[in-house]
Parts: C-alpha cells; sequence; structure tokens
C-alpha cells in the first residue's frame, strides 16, 4: 500500500513538473551599482583575448564581486577595478566618465595637460613614461621616454592606476602639477609643470635640402590621433609639390593612438601587400590589406626607438615587412595587443584587450619590439636638435637614402 501511494505521488509529481515547469525562486532585482558590475564582467567575459581570464574561474569573480555591499557609485568602480585587476593586463581597466572623456578629447586631437604618454612597467607597477607630446609642458621640461614618474603632488604613483594617474596631470589649462621623476642612474627630480591646452596636430614635416644628395621630405609623426592621416597626407602631398624625391618617416617616441590611424597611413605608403594581421581569443585571424592608393613610390626611411609603440609599431612592420622602408634607430616598445572601448550606462568605460596583432611576417612584437635594420644608438637630445646633423639617427637615415633607396617598386 505504502509502495503504491510512493508512486501514485511520483507520477503527480512529474506531471506538475511536466504542466507547470520545475519551480524557481524570484529573481531578485539588482541595484543600480550591482548592474554596473555585471555589465562591465558581461563586456569582458564577451570580449576578452584571454579566454581563460588569467586562469581563474571568472564566473566566481562576478559572484564574489555581487557579495560585496556597494552602498554607492564608488563602491561599484572599486569593485570593477577589483575585478578587472585579477587579469593582471595593465591595459584592460576601467575609465570613470571624467577619465573616459578625457580620452575621448585625447584621441579627438586635443587635450589639456602636460602632455605625457605614460605606461604601467609590467614588472615593478611603477609608472613609465612612454614618451612627451611634442611641444608639450612635459617637453619642455625636459622629461624624457624611460623616466619613471614616482610621486604626483605628493601623492605616490603606485597607489594610482593608470587612469588615475592621468587624470591627476589632466587638468584646466594654467593650473600646476608638480611630478617627482626618477631617471635611471640618478636620483629623484621635482618637476613644476603648468597644464596647458596641447593641440594634436601629430604632424611636422619640412623639405630639407642635402648638400650632395636628393631633396628630402622629413616627417615626423608625434600621435595616431583623428587627425593623423588627413595630416600625414596632406605633408606627403606638399612634399612632393616641392620636389621631395625620398623620405624620412620619423616615429620615435610616437606612442600610438586608433589603430585604424596606423593602417590608415600604411595604406599612404603602400600599393599592396598585407598591413598587419589580427588574432582573436578563438584564434580566428583577420588581416588589413593595403588598397593600391599609395601617394608616392619615393624611396622610404624609418626611424624608430623604444618610445616607438603600439600603431607606431604596426606602421612600422608594415613597411619592414613588405620592404618598402628600412628601419633606423633602436628596439621598438613592444606593445602588440589591441583594446577596444566600451560605453557603460553611467558616462563611465572600459578598455579591453580584445585581440593581439602580429606583422606581416607573423612576429608577435608584444614585449619583445621590432629590431631596426641599422641600429643607431642616440642620447637623449633636445628637440630643436631632432632631425638635424646634431641628430646621429637622422643622420644614418640620409646616408642610407644615398646609398641603399628602398623604393616602392621593390616591395613584395
Amino acid at each position: 500500500m505504502h509502495k503504491r501511494t510512493f508512486w501514485v505521488g511520483l507520477l503527480l509529481l512529474l506531471q506538475l513538473i511536466l504542466t507547470f515547469g520545475w519551480w524557481t525562486p524570484p529573481a531578485v532585482a539588482l541595484t543600480e551599482e550591482q548592474q554596473l558590475v555585471t555589465q562591465t564582467w558581461r563586456i569582458v567575459n564577451n570580449s576578452y583575448l584571454d579566454d581563460t581570464f588569467n586562469h581563474q574561474n571568472w564566473w566566481f569573480v562576478r559572484e564574489k564581486a555581487l557579495k560585496q555591499r556597494l552602498e554607492n557609485r564608488e563602491a561599484a568602480y572599486a569593485s570593477i577595478q577589483k575585478m578587472l585587476a585579477s587579469l593582471d593586463d595593465p591595459f584592460t581597466r576601467f575609465l570613470k566618465p571624467e577619465q573616459y572623456r578625457s580620452l575621448q578629447v585625447n584621441t579627438s586631437g586635443e587635450l589639456s595637460g602636460v602632455g605625457l604618454q605614460i605606461a604601467l612597467d609590467a614588472e615593478t607597477g611603477e609608472l613609465e613614461v612612454v614618451a612627451p607630446i611634442a611641444g608639450s609642458p612635459a617637453e619642455a621640461a625636459g622629461i624624457k621616454p624611460g623616466d619613471r614618474i614616482v610621486l604626483i603632488d605628493g601623492v605616490p604613483s603606485k597607489e594610482l592606476t593608470l587612469d588615475e594617474a592621468a587624470a591627476r596631470m589632466r587638468g584646466k589649462t594654467g593650473t600646476s602639477v608638480m611630478l617627482t621623476v626618477l631617471r635611471q642612474g640618478g636620483t629623484p627630480a621635482e618637476i613644476g609643470l603648468v597644464r596647458s591646452r596641447i593641440a594634436l596636430n601629430p604632424v611636422y614635416a619640412e623639405l630639407r635640402s642635402q648638400p650632395e644628395g636628393i631633396p628630402v621630405g622629413y616627417i615626423r609623426l608625434s600621435q595616431f590621433n583623428a587627425n593623423a592621416t588627413a595630416e600625414v597626407a596632406h605633408a606627403v602631398e606638399r612634399l612632393e609639390q616641392q620636389g621631395a624625391q625620398a623620405y624620412i618617416l620619423d616615429l620615435r617616441n610616437n606612442p600610438g593612438g586608433l589603430l585604424q590611424s596606423g593602417i590608415e597611413i600604411a595604406r599612404l605608403w603602400l600599393d599592396k601587400g598585407t598591413i598587419v594581421y589580427t588574432v582573436n581569443r578563438q584564434g580566428i585571424m583577420g588581416s588589413f590589406e593595403a588598397s593600391g592608393e599609395a601617394l608616392t613610390d619615393a624611396p622610404l626611411v624609418v626611424l624608430v626607438n623604444r618610445g616607438t609603440a603600439s600603431a607606431s609599431e604596426i606602421l612600422a612592420g608594415a613597411l619592414q615587412d613588405n620592404n618598402r622602408a628600412q628601419l633606423v634607430g633602436e628596439k621598438t616598445f613592444g606593445k602588440g595587443i589591441i583594446q577596444s572601448l566600451f560605453d557603460l550606462p553611467d558616462g563611465s568605460g572600459l578598455a579591453v584587450t580584445v585581440a593581439k596583432y602580429e606583422t606581416p611576417n607573423h612576429h608577435d612584437i608584444h614585449k619583445l619590439g621590432i629590431a631596426p635594420d641599422l641600429l643607431v644608438s642616440l642620447e637623449p637630445i633636445p628637440l630643436d636638435q631632432v632631425g638635424t646633423a646634431s641628430d646621429p639617427q637622422y643622420q644614418a637615415a640620409v646616408e642610407l637614402l644615398k646609398t641603399q633607396p628602398v623604393i616602392a617598386a621593390d616591395a613584395a
């Protein structure tokens, strides 16, 4: 009797399940702060290059973050930053609304600040200068690539994220900031800077007449912002009209910027060939190709150094691997990963590493850099001596154009 009752009850339970579905507890509404954390987690979950998420259970990271008390927006921001820090990727980062706006202004071609491109040393966590922006207060004060910023207005840089450090150095035109800077082999020095409006026209161009050689068009490109492609194109067209028969493209201390800008500028020099390969986390490889619209086939030499990074390395690698140009100078910085920007609903944003890139010859240069065809070391020199007889790398480029010119017709 008991057994029969059991089977009847079990059959009724199965019928209820089939009819109404299994019972689930009602969903608990998330607060706005929890929704922000969840949306950040989802973006990274769907887009991040490393699908092991630094060899951790990414779902567990989410659950741990949501169990914290998020009483206000700042608590949510702190939770997001802690969550992203577990990836151990300084380039994947959260940007508060003011930081996100600053980044958008920067890539749009104008900012107000001291004019430093910075990065976090992955091994030491120290704030390192990639390059000062040409014509900026930082450059005028003599800050050099490789310098370490120890303090910003007395606050240790090791206590700040990359974007917090950048935000502290930006500000209204005419206001001041004090940096404590350490140069390798030296002692910390305090440098006071007055913030200024920095119009990011990233191109300087001039026709150089050589006493015993051909007229050389010298183009210095300081950053890949929204203005860069048009400005480089205008410079080449103007120099062609002035009679340039060879070119030197100076990418020294160019920290990069917009990926698309680097690709488009490569197309100004290449008639054909692959510019860069990209690889996502599924291992799927894409590529960007030259479009057959090069502005000139004149011989070209590219100047590089340890401040040449990111989009600069994409351009330098494309020109070198396609035999369109020879590289002169020092090994480049070595940033071979790509970030995408994502908007968040409160005006903040995310920069997420979504892919890595390889040069046309499939060189992965991340943390390795690109070796120049001709190695020429250079001690720091004043800006007014760059691209002159006092600049050994520039002079080496001029000599190379005389003896071993590379023209577009030789490109692979």
